[in-house]
């Protein structure tokens, strides 16, 4: 008998799996993001572990106490006294004398430009040391040697480095939808905030539209689906220890409806409960007096946010007569410095998002020079500059608003987000922007924001990092540092999930959105989709099925951030449940087509079975959203607070219930059959006769 050789099955479906792309940039060291300056040393083992030399600073002894905590959950020994062999940890500030003495003998240096947030860390035999001219300083600097720790347990090792960092923009933040569906618990929010600080984040921006709950106007706030003033004063003083400023998002003028709405606010509408404030209305100020008072009690920042982009109705109801005498462009601009001049007395300084403004940009002139035009642009990669140039050429600072492509989708799009983090930072940088905004929004309120640590890792990379963050290298150093895997699987399979996407973009199908997983093949939208779908259906689901393989194998080398690889997980299932569907819904086609074929009489009782057998595709894909419901519905409480699930869990219901229902009717033509012999015909049993493009 031949000799036979079986190939593990991550080897059989991965040499099924289309070509991607793999990441030939290394870094000298896994390191998110890379410090400015980097020599690489000796690896040392840790089988003593660490002892940190007592400090007095308590900012310091705070990001001890962080580094001991990050220890613990990789079992890494952290000796409260010192032993021989252990490797000790200095944290110094660079103006004591201990200080001193540790950058001479290190040859390392602090300049200026390091003051705020720079630090220099330099390994040696059985020592550390970290010195910064801050607070924030020393505290980047253990981060820093969070991540020089390789492994975990007895088998951890100390990557040896000589570093000199600082980062290249001064607000490096990250901007949080709360407003769409999904509001986090307190907790999840706390745990972002330790993710963020690790990856040297310094602003965490929380989006209000409706979802802080205002005494004054306790209408807007929907009833388990809101910050609390508790919540949000818990939060901000948690933050505050990991050196990052929650800056509050409220919007102002645009993005009201869910205030609107509701009839005690109609005739502060610009359109009848549309979405954004008529300027002509004294209560809309009024209104905005309220919020922004409760929003100065609650958060200490220096900065608060205005919201104030798409304003598309405005001009279109209460203030047509005005935009056709004055212009859209003098009547936005106009109302916008209302607000600031309203609001002034609080001492903030006010961010605004740049979509409208930038359209007039000789009246941007006129803005107040202390106000910070926010910049946003989620799907280019290049030619910034007409959405910088006209703030900063009237004198006005500058952010950058990125995005990580989560929104409406059942996965994110990195392909399109790092290429658009890259290019706007690098083009932000370039014309003097101070500030990074990287965003997240839950458009349709399916959106799980463990899915999207990929992009907010790398925004973070990018701010931080000088000029052009290579993409190549971050994809060769995440899944490492920011899971602890050294099998390179999870970073292959955010790369097939990339290229999941990409496929789904060449066949014109668009991306992997959430509207192509619920909709249904057999309606006319469905068979147009499913026609461009139809080449790319099995590629797409390769490409699926090759993560979840990869995740399975990193899960069992044993990674950590657990909550992100499921959220991860379920995106590439949804990915191939999407596949599947239109596959799927094609094949009954097929099979229903065949049994009523009277020549083939003989054949079409296992033509019907292959349709609701027990294996039969009908009941296939009422088990898929059943599985894919129970795995989203785990994530979702995983970090949100239960308001909003039900919106999204009756469209897995529905789904379910619409494979259940196309089941019975099957089963019942396939009774008809075993009595007469005589199959029923398609549209009887609510199956199209024929598909577009489909034999």
């Amino acid at each position: 008998m031949p000799r036979r050789f079986f190939l593990p099955l991550a080897a059989i479906l991965l040499s099924a799996a289309p070509a991607v792309a793999q990441a030939p940039s290394v870094a000298p060291l896994p390191l998110i993001p890379l410090p400015r300056e980097l020599a690489v040393l000796d690896t040392q083992p840790l089988t003593k572990g660490f002892f940190i030399t007592p400090t007095a600073s308590t900012d310091d002894r705070f990001a001890a106490r962080d580094f001991i905590d990050a220890m613990r959950t990789r079992d890494v020994l952290v000796r409260g006294a010192p032993v021989e062999g252990v490797v000790r940890v200095q944290l110094l500030r660079a103006q004591t004398a201990a200080g001193k003495e540790a950058l001479r003998t290190t040859g390392l240096t602090l300049d200026a430009a390091m003051r705020d947030e720079g630090y220099v860390l330099r390994t040696t035999r059985n020592r550390v040391v970290i010195v910064g001219a801050s607070a924030s300083g020393v505290f980047y600097g253990v981060q820093t040697l969070k991540q020089l720790v390789d492994g975990e347990g007895k088998a951890a090792r100390l990557l040896g480095a000589r570093i000199r960092d600082w980062p290249a923009m001064r607000y490096r933040g990250f901007h949080d939808d709360l407003s769409r569906g999904p509001v986090p618990t307190l907790e999840f929010q706390k745990a972002q905030i330790r993710a963020f600080a690790t990856w040297k984040l310094n602003v965490y921006s929380p989006y209000f539209e409706h979802t802080l709950a205002y005494p004054t106007d306790p209408l807007i706030a929907p009833p388990g689906g809101a910050m609390s003033r508790d919540d949000v004063r818990a939060l901000v003083a948690y933050a505050k220890q990991y050196h990052i400023d929650v800056i509050p998002e409220q919007e102002a003028f645009g993005h009201l409806h869910h205030i609107l709405k509701y009839e005690l606010y109609s005739s502060l509408a610009e359109t009848p409960h549309g979405h954004v404030l008529a300027p002509g209305q004294a209560g809309s100020l009024a209104l905005i007096d309220r919020m922004f008072a409760e929003l100065d009690t609650l958060f200490p920042s220096q900065f608060v946010h205005l919201g104030a982009d798409e304003t598309d109705e405005l001009g279109l109801g209460q203030t047509s007569e005005r935009v056709a005498r004055e212009g859209l462009g003098a009547v936005y601009l106009d109302f916008l410095k209302q607000i600031e001049q309203r609001l002034r007395p609080s001492g903030k300084r006010f961010l605004f998002w740049g979509d409208i403004a930038m359209n007039s940009p000789d009246l941007v002139k006129t803005l107040p020079k202390d106000m910070v035009a926010v910049a946003w642009n989620y799907w280019s990669f290049d030619k910034f500059d007409n959405y910088i140039s006209p703030f900063r050429d009237a004198g006005i600072e500058t952010w950058v608003a990125p995005g990580v492509s989560n929104w409406s989708r059942v996965y994110p799009d990195f392909g399109i987000a790092l290429r658009n983090i890259q290019g706007f930072v690098r083009d932000g940088q370039r014309m003097g922007s101070t500030g990074v905004l990287n965003t997240s929004w839950d458009d349709d309120g399916e959106a799980i924001f463990n899915q999207v640590w990929y992009g907010v890792l790398f925004g973070a990379a990018a701010s931080w990092q000088p000029g052009e963050t290579n993409i190549e290298q971050f994809q060769s150093s995440y899944g490492r540092a920011f899971h602890g895997d050294t099998t390179g699987a999870i970073d292959a399979a955010q790369r097939h999930l990339i290229a999941a996407h990409a496929a789904l973009s060449a066949a014109n199908v668009g991306d992997a959105h959430d509207r192509l997983f619920w909709l249904d093949p057999w309606t006319p939208e469905g068979m147009t989709v499913a026609e461009r779908m139809r080449p790319v259906a099995a590629q797409l689901r390769i490409h699926a099925e090759s993560a979840l393989v990869l995740l399975a194998r990193a899960r069992v080398s044993g990674v950590h951030n657990l909550d992100a690889v499921a959220a991860l997980e379920l995106g590439a299932r949804r990915m191939d449940v999407m596949g599947m569907h239109f596959q799927f819904a094609d094949e009954i086609v097929q099979a229903y087509a065949r049994a009523s074929d009277t020549t083939k009489a003989a054949t079409a009782g296992r033509e019907l079975s292959e349709i609701v057998a027990i294996n039969g595709r009908a009941q296939d894909l009422r088990d898929a959203f059943a599985l894919t419901r129970d795995l989203y519905e785990a994530a979702w409480r995983r970090e949100n607070r239960p308001y909003a699930l039900p919106n999204v869990l009756s469209r897995y219901d529905q789904a379910i219930q619409r494979w259940i229902d196309r089941m019975d009717r099957v089963s019942s033509a396939r009774a008809v059959f075993g009595r007469t012999r005589r199959v029923p015909s398609p549209n009887e049993v609510g199956i199209p006769a024929s598909m577009p493009g489909l034999r």
